[in-house]
């Protein structure tokens, strides 16, 4: 079977099953052909609510299909790739931040979208790196723990500050092995591009940058941009995802080392075989676990 014949059946097969795909960014361009939505963790967990499939595959992590099962418990949830987990988001323990609680009482626990399940249930209020900014500006503590990521966080703290960010060793590996050197370095290889990086960089890249945002706020700069060639700070399966979109522009990866392998565990053949009854983990949270959780989900939709 050719990735043609497999992605036509693929296209077949979740139509006739009612079944709605989701692919992340960083998923691989074979897999976002046959998804029904691409984009940013939480944005897709938003879509698959409202599709109106009974049933969705996560082309993801595994707290990516957690978050769509706490904001849709009525429909099946498959994560693509059992196996794909997120460095990051496992960092952390709900015991862990208990404790950081009782030396901070007053302060608001914000939690990067990229967090377990379990660890939403002891946070006040989630964010994305698209919303952190405006969220943690409207809350009216001026504590803040910000977990998991140091990097988001001490960008956040150099936006605010107003406030007290209080944050914890912890991270991305992949954006946090960036150097300010290869920023340099990408920079004097292509002087006339621009160097659109992600705020899970450490500040040294950050402040070499013409451009801080999340992915899709990447992706969508670059896109609308007059500009014709970008370095891309973030995850490389967005250079080549970019380089379809817009065949005119060049982009250029900032590191080599960009690469989530997680995200990479995902292939075409997952999908079909969940679609054929076979593979794939479906999603399953305790009720108790799934609304403690949604807790802090749903203070991040009040305040951004």
């Amino acid at each position: 079977m050719t990735v043609r014949e497999m992605q036509d059946e693929i296209l077949r097969l979740k139509k006739t099953k009612n079944v709605c795909i989701l692919a992340h960014a960083y998923q691989s361009r074979e897999v976002i052909e046959v998804a029904d939505f691409m984009g940013d963790s939480f944005g897709l967990s938003q879509q698959a609510a409202k599709a109106p499939q009974n049933t969705v595959i996560m082309c993801g992590v595994r707290f990516m299909a957690e978050t769509v099962k706490i904001l849709s418990p009525e429909k099946t949830v498959y994560l693509s790739a059992p196996g794909a987990g997120c460095p990051m988001a496992e960092q952390m323990t709900p015991e862990s931040i208990l404790e950081l609680k009782k030396q901070y009482p007053e302060a608001k626990v914000v939690a990067y979208i990229n967090t377990t399940a379990e660890l939403k249930t002891v946070c006040d209020v989630c964010v994305t790196s698209a919303s952190a900014l405006k969220i943690v500006k409207a809350l009216d503590e001026k504590d803040i723990i910000f977990i998991p990521d140091i990097n988001l966080g001490s960008y956040i703290a150099s936006k605010l500050p107003e406030k007290n960010i209080i944050t914890v060793n912890g991270g991305c590996p992949y954006h946090a092995s960036v150097t300010e050197a290869e920023a340099i370095k990408a920079k004097a290889d292509h002087p006339e591009a621009e160097l659109l990086v992600h705020p899970e960089c450490k500040a040294e890249v950050v402040g070499h940058a013409d451009f801080v945002g999340s992915t899709t706020a990447i992706i969508d700069y670059a896109k609308k941009s007059d500009k014709k060639e970008f370095i891309i700070g973030t995850e490389n399966s967005i250079v080549e995802y970019m380089q379809y979109e817009c065949p005119d522009k060049l982009f250029y990866p900032l590191s080599a080392r960009l690469i989530c392998q997680d995200m990479k565990l995902t292939t075409l053949p997952d999908i079909y075989n969940i679609l054929k009854g076979v593979g794939g983990e479906e999603i399953k949270l305790d009720e108790d676990l799934r609304l403690k959780a949604r807790h802090s989900i749903d203070e991040m939709l009040r305040l951004g």
